[in-house]
């Protein structure tokens, strides 16, 4: 339908004569153009009419501009069009220009208009429209861009994209109004070159599509709701009272002892529901998701020119017919295409300021929204009724997940204070830091560094014991079930909120196709139009996707090899760098190498991670689309998948060479590799790690000059130190800046921007600029709704850090806890304050991000064995303890863990220059490894010590890994997934449903009967008056007359 065009054919009888009236004022005649030109210059405007508004019954009422439609009312008439503010009667924008019909959702659009006019606004409203009338007025130009604008001089011509989007918004919003919507447009608006379709759903539409999506509505019938008794009762009371002030103060969030009954809602089924108040019957959440149900399914099938390709060019008979039948353009086709800019629902106003109604938006503020309230619960129910379950279903996962990491952050502090407490009991770091032992290593780099004293790692030892301790172990079994717990714990809360929210019998359809879909099957039907006629059953095969897989497979490889990469790269900085200052002529410079390279080593790897997890997004989506999934939730889950992979990869491949890479394969002194043929591999050994370059030595074959990428080697104290620092600095780097800064930072800039560019646009005349905006059009300058995955993800990756290497920093949880403590406020800041009203979309769960969930828990079990098995010295000090100490103490593991060495085999140019740097003459120095000593005949290779170790290692993981995963299983198996309490409250709720039928049932049998016994009645008379025929004498009726 042409936007704001109706012709004399859409009024009513009673009202064509009046507009005729009204075209001919002032004696203005017919303009010239025919008629339809005629036509559109004798339409009607409600602002300027001056008819009694009982008489205004229009079925389509257009405002348009005064110039357009040749119409200069008189001086009465605009003083009576000025004297009400129509703004306030339509409470700026949340209802119609009535003032009575809310607007359910608003479609934006991009207009163009000739810059010398003063086109007014065309505030158009729309309502029920005969199919015949709106194909007549189809092909009526606009007035004002196609008809005569002021004194007769035209607008120039729109260019074809304009005139087909324009053509596609007509046939769309007609076909809107066929499925009985109403429809309002408004031009006037601040924001300049943007309109506004508003949209109302009528009550007979409302019930309609609630019977067709079967929303569970609640019916007239209350039950009470099963009370615990007894001690349980005391106890909730107990805890009742104590959480009371950490309650929000919203009714919704108040203990229910009622409940209504609650049944899908059916037009032949009225008499159950409580109609009494149509208005709030459905909350605009519900009517918001009806009329996009809607959008979706009403499409638009024909086109003026072809979709963007050979504009104004007349197209085959048969391409074009194939195209009417099979170019089905939903609304998400449109957005898709330009032909709308935006499609959102309105909030329910502001949120802040003096003199503003209470709504619910107001109230999610205060009470969920605001930092001041972080230490309260979430209005879980009051945001599920404001922004659907969806929504809903995943911050009442934050909280939950929250909530469960204060027992872990609490057990998490008393292994890091127990730590802390033994530091100085722990016998190896005592050992270590004893200058009496007098143990001589070897040179950290060749040539330039010295020998020195293992009393000088001592700091790093002792730091070390407060992470790699007997506790750690128990942490990390602590923290597999407490992963377990978690699943069944939330399990059990989203059935209860299934239950309260009414969603136990809810089962998610089929969604709609995407648009791309569509338009790819469209392409193969028209691809194979000469052998095939039946293009509806055409359908995207493995094949047609088959090089969108082999791009993602290669694709993906690729990314992954680039983590490698830069992984790579930074090791290979932190040798360079090492080597560079280590040359410096500055004491203070090479005195500082360890701190200087490691500290800008993890900050490049954390500025690599942010970056490369925005790039990786935007890869995964494209991905995604060139795999052209069939429905939303498909392309919603291949997208959530290859985006996690590849954030996967790039925020732990760091964690993972430094947890199981780092010193496995440097070497040993008079045989280390060499990466390039001129550094070696560094050796962190606490505050005395350096790196220098080594001498070109012509005699390098090419197998040592081959061994040129192996990582370097652990302190003494061990390789899980660092792994701590790795982890705590990326984790907490993370959370602080792409969490918090990015999500406060990024949207306000957004938004900043585009108030200055719809600033820029806007009209600069005064009284335009002050008159307040509509609630549409403030929602317009908000950021757009871009889903859950990035919201989910973050989360997701920090359960990661949590959860994976756990065994390494106990403090994660804790960290995690501060975050999320922030998190929530602020994801419910952007909801409110930042961001569209999302549509609401019922969901019974969180999807794909649970399977995520439990595939990351039974993850963390295998890595947190190896990490205790592998990466720390746990399982090195129970061999020792158990097979090599004299007395039963850990007395001399030091001494044990370390090998020795003859300076006489030091390759030529490597030894150090100056060997008395110590004071004394060194013969033998020691290196961390299980080596053969120099006197044995098989000097330098592996000890059997060695092997032990290896097979207690071994033996470790796959004991861990089987007792931690039986004991998760256990807890699964113990804890049923729906409580109790609820399976009795769903059995009764169907019980009372089959007895509220029951009862109907008979009801309306006993009505039956009455009425038949009325009938019977009634007929009797008549009966006693027809003639019968005598009864037989042996007849039973004989004594008596006929009945």
């Amino acid at each position: 339908m042409l936007e704001g065009d109706i012709g004399l054919e859409g009024l009513p009888p009673k009202e064509a004569p009046a507009a005729e009236a009204a075209g001919a004022v002032d004696g203005e005649g017919a303009p010239p153009g025919g008629p339809g030109a005629q036509a559109a210059a004798m339409r009607v405007n409600e602002k300027y009419s001056t008819l009694p508004a009982a008489d205004r019954s229009v079925h389509i009422i257009n405002i348009c501009a005064i110039e357009d439609i040749g119409y200069l009312p008189s001086e009465g008439t605009l003083l009576n069009s000025l004297s009400v503010d129509p703004d306030a009667e339509c409470k700026y924008g949340l209802y119609f220009r009535d003032g009575k019909r809310k607007v359910d959702y608003v479609l934006v659009y991009h207009h163009k208009r000739a810059s010398g006019s003063r086109t007014l606004a065309r505030r158009v409203q729309h309502s029920d429209a005969g199919l015949a009338a709106r194909s007549a007025r189809q092909d009526q130009p606009l007035p004002g861009k196609a008809g005569p604008v002021g004194a007769g001089e035209p607008e120039p011509p729109l260019d074809y994209h304009e005139d087909d989007k324009r053509f596609r918004r007509e046939e769309y919003e007609g076909n809107l109004m066929e499925a009985g919507l109403e429809l309002e447009r408004d031009e006037d608006t601040k924001i300049h070159g943007v309109g506004f379709v508003k949209i109302h759903a009528p009550w007979n539409v409302l019930c309609r599509e609630a019977e067709f999506l079967k929303l569970k509505m609640p019916t007239k019938k209350l039950y009470h709701i099963n009370e615990t008794r007894g001690l349980l009762k005391k106890i909730n009371s107990v805890l009742q009272k104590m959480t009371d002030p950490i309650q929000p103060k919203v009714a919704e969030h108040r203990p229910q002892t009622t409940k209504r009954l609650s049944y899908p809602f059916s037009r032949e089924k009225k008499h159950l529901f409580d109609l009494s108040d149509k208005d709030s019957f459905f909350d605009s959440k519900t009517r918001s998701t009806i009329v996009y149900e809607i959008l979706k399914r009403t499409t638009c099938t024909k086109a003026k020119y072809s979709m963007g390709q050979g504009e104004g060019r007349k197209k085959d008979s048969a391409l074009l017919s194939k195209r009417r039948k099979c170019g089905k353009y939903g609304i998400t086709s449109l957005l898709a295409n330009g032909v709308y800019s935006a499609a959102y629902p309105l909030h329910d106003g502001d949120y802040e300021g003096e003199n503003v109604e209470f709504n619910d938006r107001k109230l999610l503020y205060e009470e969920w929204a605001s930092y001041g309230v972080f230490y309260k619960y979430q209005p879980i129910d009051l945001v599920r009724k404001y922004f659907g379950e969806k929504i809903g279903l995943y911050f009442a996962w934050l909280g939950v997940y929250t909530q469960m990491l204060i027992p872990a952050s609490m057990v998490g502090i008393i292994v890091f204070l127990y730590g802390w407490a033994t530091v100085d009991e722990n016998i190896p770091s005592m050992e270590m830091c004893d200058q009496r032992h007098n143990i001589t290593m070897c040179p950290l780099c060749d040539k330039t560094c010295s020998y020195w004293k293992m009393s000088s790692a001592c700091a790093t030892a002792r730091a070390s014991h407060l992470f790699d301790n007997p506790a750690t172990v128990f942490f990390s079994i602590f923290m597999a079930l407490w992963a377990a717990t978690f699943m069944e714990h939330w399990k059990r809360k989203q059935m209860r909120l299934n239950y309260r929210w009414d969603l136990t019998g809810f089962e998610e359809e089929e969604d709609h196709p995407r648009a791309e879909y569509e338009a790819r099957v469209l392409e193969k039907s028209l691809r194979k139009e000469s052998k095939s006629k039946e293009t509806d059953k055409v359908k995207l095969t493995w094949k047609d996707r088959f090089p969108a897989y082999f791009t993602n497979l290669v694709s993906i490889i690729f990314m992954i090899a680039v983590t490698f990469a830069i992984v790579l790269g930074v090791i290979i900085y932190r040798i360079s760098t090492a080597a560079a200052l280590a040359m410096n002529s500055s004491p203070s410079v090479r005195s500082n190498i360890r701190v200087t390279v490691t500290a800008t080593a993890v900050i490049i790897n954390l500025v690599v991670i942010i970056l490369l997890d925005e790039v990786y997004g935007c890869i995964a989506r494209w991905l995604t689309k060139i795999e052209v999934p069939k429905t939303e939730k498909s392309f919603e889950e291949r997208l959530i998948f290859k985006a996690f992979l590849l954030k996967f990869v790039n925020s732990y491949t760091p964690i993972f060479y430094v947890a199981f890479f780092k010193g496995r394969f440097v070497g040993r002194p008079g045989d280390y590799v060499y990466i390039f043929r001129s550094f070696r591999m560094e050796e962190d050994t606490g505050n005395r790690s350096r790196v220098h370059p080594m001498p070109a030595r012509p005699h390098l074959n090419s197998v040592t000059s081959a061994k040129t990428l192996f990582p370097n080697k652990c302190a003494p104290g061990g390789c899980l130190m660092e792994l701590c620092i790795q982890l705590s600095i990326i984790m907490l780097g993370k959370q602080l800046i792409q969490n918090n800064l990015f999500e406060i930072g990024i949207p306000k800039m957004k938004k900043f921007i585009r108030y200055l560019r719809l600033r820029h646009q806007s009209p600069s005349d005064h009284d335009e600029y002050v008159k307040k905006k509509q609630r549409y059009e403030v929602d317009y300058t908000l950021e757009p709704f871009a889903g859950l995955t990035p919201e989910y993800m973050e989360m997701i990756i920090q359960f990661g850090f949590v959860t994976l290497f756990v065994a390494s920093f106990p403090l994660a949880p804790l960290f995690a806890l501060l975050n999320n403590i922030i998190e929530i406020r602020l994801d419910a800041k952007k909801f409110i304050t930042e961001l569209r009203r999302p549509v609401a979309v019922r969901a019974k769960d969180i999807g794909i991000w649970y399977d995520i969930l439990r595939g990351i828990g039974k993850l963390a079990v295998i890595i947190n064995a190896f990490v205790i098995s592998f990466t720390s010295d746990f399982i090195p000090r129970l061999v020792y303890l158990y097979m090599y100490s004299e007395n039963g103490t850990m007395h001399g593991f030091v001494n044990h863990t370390l090998s020795s060495f003859n300076v006489s085999d030091f390759q030529n140019g490597t030894a150090p220059n100056d060997p008395l740097d110590l004071g004394y003459e060194v013969q033998i120095c020691r290196y961390k490894d299980y080596r053969e000593p120099p006197w044995s005949e098989h000097k330098y290779d592996v000890s059997k010590d060695f092997w032990a170790v290896l097979a207690a290692r071994l033996a470790f993981v796959i004991v861990f890994q089987n007792l931690v995963m039986f004991m998760s299983d256990f807890v699964d198996w113990v804890i049923p997934d729906i409580p109790k309490d609820i399976s009795q409250q769903m059995h009764k709720e169907k019980v009372l449903m089959v007895e509220l039928f029951m009862r109907e049932e008979q009801g309306k049998q006993q009505l039956l009967d009455t009425w038949m016994e009325k009938d019977r009645k009634k007929a009797e008379p008549f009966n006693n008056h027809s003639p019968t025929p005598p009864a037989p004498p042996d007849s039973p009726d004989f004594p008596g007359g006929t009945p």
